[in-house]
């Protein structure tokens, strides 16, 4: 519940009398009834949607009941676990979303867990940091990445392109993932090598889980992918497929920075993990809707490594996972 009432109240700033479209599914049931206490408590008004009253999943559309919710209500909030090939169904709730300019929580892939860590994090806190970063990012000439596992990637950037930052204080103009804590961008070029040691995105987390036992490690030449190899033959083959489903799937649409200070390990679960202290990067859909990236693909797929060391041109900002607050004025 603590975590429930900060997604009601800090990070969305839902006002009593306001009209809150809720959609769920059944394996987030636990965390929606939690949503819905916090919004009885807040005396909004919701409407409830479980995703399996529309049909069997994975759904191959959006329910036409929950986008006409969405072109009415103040406020979205969707709690599901994803499943494979229902990521076009996502977007199409996302669009009605930023098309209307309403705030809006995705939380794809949380549970109970996530609601007791990451939703309890200090939002306004996580906001001091995720502004710093964003501000000296607009500037930055070049990111460099490395860990002890063997990535080491330079990313450069176009200064046409927005870093967005998604604190977790979410506003019409940006909606947000819950739990929150990132600033990205979509990157000019990547060059290098990453090796995705944790979580990997889209359906990959559920399937194949935690990657720190067999990681994949994935080459980049000119933010494209051009190599991947992994112990797990099956998981290599999967992954290169996914990454060549349209002409910009293997394309780097994202580079992020996990702002959210109140994590202190992985867990398993991307929604979260990305979140955690480091950078990483995604593979598919630039959201050029928020970065103005002029592309476009059908798959996006994040990949994340463990325990960065992370350089802003010449000066280290995180070591080992951790910030350097001090070189971010926070101290």
């Amino acid at each position: 519940m603590p975590g429930a009432r900060n997604a009601v109240e800090t990070c969305l700033s839902v006002r009593p009398g306001e009209h809150v479209a809720l959609i769920a599914d059944e394996a987030s049931r636990a965390v929606a009834d939690g949503i819905a206490a916090a919004l009885d408590d807040r005396q909004a008004l919701y409407t409830g949607f479980l995703l399996e009253d529309f049909g069997p999943r994975p759904m191959t559309a959006a329910p036409p009941a929950v986008l006409q919710a969405l072109e009415t209500a103040d406020v979205g909030v969707m709690c599901m676990t994803p499943q494979p090939g229902e990521l076009a169904a996502r977007m199409a709730i996302v669009r009605v979303v930023e098309r209307r300019q309403i705030r809006y929580a995705h939380m794809v892939g949380v549970t109970p867990e996530i609601m007791q860590q990451g939703m309890r994090a200090d939002y306004r806190m996580v906001d001091k940091l995720s502004d710093k970063l964003r501000e000296r990012m607009l500037r930055a000439e070049t990111l460099t990445v490395t860990t002890e596992a063997g990535t080491k990637i330079a990313a450069h950037f176009d200064r046409g392109l927005d870093w967005v930052k998604t604190s977790g204080l979410i506003s019409p103009r940006y909606w947000s993932n819950l739990p929150a804590g990132e600033v990205f961008t979509t990157p000019a070029t990547v060059d290098g090598t990453f090796v995705c040691d944790a979580t990997a995105g889209d359906h990959f987390n559920g399937k194949y889980g935690d990657l720190q036992a067999t990681p994949l490690t994935l080459e980049i030449k000119g933010a494209r992918l051009v190599d991947v190899d992994c112990a797990r033959k099956d998981l290599e083959k999967e992954f290169w497929e996914y990454c060549h489903t349209d002409e910009n799937s293997d394309r780097v649409g994202e580079l992020a920075f996990g702002t959210n200070l109140g994590l202190s390990e992985m867990i398993g679960i991307l929604l979260q993990d990305e979140k955690f202290p480091g950078v990483h990067i995604a593979f598919g859909d630039p959201y050029g809707s928020q970065t103005h990236a002029d592309w476009k693909s059908r798959t996006h797929v994040d990949v994340l490594t463990r325990n960065c060391d992370v350089w802003i041109d010449d000066d280290q900002v995180i070591e080992k996972g951790r910030y350097q607050l001090d070189h971010l004025g926070l101290a």
